[in-house]
């Protein structure tokens, strides 16, 4: 890791890649300090101080902080992130879309340009939906200065622009930065927040709140859960494949081992966060909801975040999203029809059906695994946080994204590095041959 840090620097296209990100991500978090028109953005702060610990506070912080001042990108990149996950839901279920999928580059760009429009409907109707909640005191009394269908109209077009912006400058990031440009947008959000949360650890410690012991206790927690997820996230279930040797015309091709990789967490953070995105409507609807009303007062006494009904449902949900998701990523009637056609077969296992039922079983119970893992990775810090009384929110779902998006921008790194290594090899081979010549 060390040696590819140095070698960026003899680089000037890597450079000019990591400058553009920089860039882009330092336009992100300038319009996240915009406030939208219109709003008391002092009341809407006093009001998310009131939330801490809730499931607003994950959606603050994946916003980079943007939620809790209401800014033109108050939205963030969520709704993109829910449209993507629906779209590759409809895959599944509607017949021209999975023939879509199949048809390569061209169905990808179709597909991901429906993924576009789709953003814009949901980034419209959460705005106009957050637009009505702010009017009718939910956030604070007296967040709009001046309420009426002027506001509402504004608050829509200018949130939905935000998002619109924020999806543009992710794949702007994605084409012409260091890649992956949407998880970049999330990790800068999530970094932001360390600064304000080590500020509120040491004004604890300050007043006595917090003893020094505690806090290093706090850190090694925090240190020893991020390798146990650097672990898992590396590990892999490798299921071998034996190649023949084969002969096509006057071509031999030797046979030899290879190997399926199947990760542990194939799902990745999908599943947390698309179980969180439904988990909040409860909370919407208790909002919009007489305080003293039966539904409200269900959702208070049941269904609040950390509660015991509220964690089952939500790991319910987890372990759904887990396995539907990587059904979806990974189809074993697939993976044993490209195994057969490539001469390849497992060993002690007959093509065909036998090859896709022995992956999917291997599959099954790696996504079990995974499953439960990353459903320990959600609620174990939350619970030590609460037990400690930790002044920051701590979550497994930010923890999982910032060690999984730190891996992906390391492996892009090095894919270019290889790449230019590569490049140099090839010109470098074509150099000496004219020289011999």
């Amino acid at each position: 890791m060390s040696s590819s840090i140095q070698n960026i620097g003899r680089i000037p296209e890597l450079q000019r890649r990591i400058l553009f990100t920089l860039g882009m991500l330092a336009v992100y978090r300038v319009g996240a300090k915009i406030a939208t028109p219109g709003i008391d953005a002092d009341v809407i702060r006093q009001t998310f101080q009131g939330l801490e610990g809730s499931v607003f506070t994950l959606f603050n912080i994946f916003s980079g902080g943007a939620l809790e001042q209401l800014s033109i990108f108050a939205l963030g990149i969520m709704p993109y992130i829910s449209a993507s996950i629906i779209m590759q839901l409809l895959t599944v279920v509607i017949p021209s879309l999975e023939a879509l999928k199949r048809e390569g580059e061209r169905g990808q760009r179709q597909i991901s340009q429906y993924t576009r429009y789709f953003t814009i409907v949901l980034a419209a109707f959460q705005s106009m939906l957050l637009a009505y909640a702010l009017e009718n005191g939910q956030f604070g009394a007296g967040a709009v200065l001046d309420p009426g269908w002027s506001f509402r109209l504004t608050t829509a077009i200018t949130l939905t622009a935000g998002t619109a912006f924020i999806m543009w400058l992710g794949e702007q990031i994605t084409e012409r930065g260091i890649g992956n440009g949407i998880s970049l947008v999330i990790f800068s959000g999530i970094l932001v927040t360390i600064p304000g949360a080590l500020g509120q650890l040491y004004e604890r410690v300050r007043s006595d709140q917090f003893t020094l012991l505690e806090v290093i206790f706090l850190f090694a927690f925090i240190v020893a859960l991020t390798g146990f997820v650097v672990f898992v996230e590396r590990g892999q279930r490798r299921i071998p494949i034996q190649h023949a040797r084969r002969v096509v015309g006057r071509k031999v091709t030797q046979g030899g081992m290879s190997y399926f990789p199947l990760r542990v967490n194939t799902a990745n953070v999908i599943p947390p966060i698309f179980a969180s995105s439904l988990l909040i409507f409860p909370t919407t609807v208790a909002q919009f909801t007489d305080a003293s009303g039966t539904v409200n007062r269900i959702f208070q006494d049941y269904l609040f975040p950390g509660g015991l009904l509220y964690n089952g449902i939500y790991v319910g949900m987890i372990v759904f999203f887990a396995f539907f998701y990587t059904a979806i990523l990974i189809n074993p009637d697939d993976v044993a029809d490209n195994i057969r056609r490539s001469g390849g077969s497992i060993p002690g296992v007959r093509p065909g059906k036998s090859t896709a039922a022995f992956i999917d079983t291997v599959l099954s119970r790696i996504t079990l695994v995974g499953a439960v893992y990353v459903s320990a990775i959600c609620l174990v810090p939350v619970y030590l946080s609460d037990s400690f009384g930790v002044p920051f929110y701590f979550g497994g779902t930010a923890l999982l994204i910032v060690v999984g998006v730190g891996m992906d921008l390391m492996a892009q790194v090095e894919a270019h590095l290889l790449s230019r290594q590569y490049e140099g090899f090839v010109q470098g081979a074509r150099m000496r041959g004219r020289l011999g010549r």
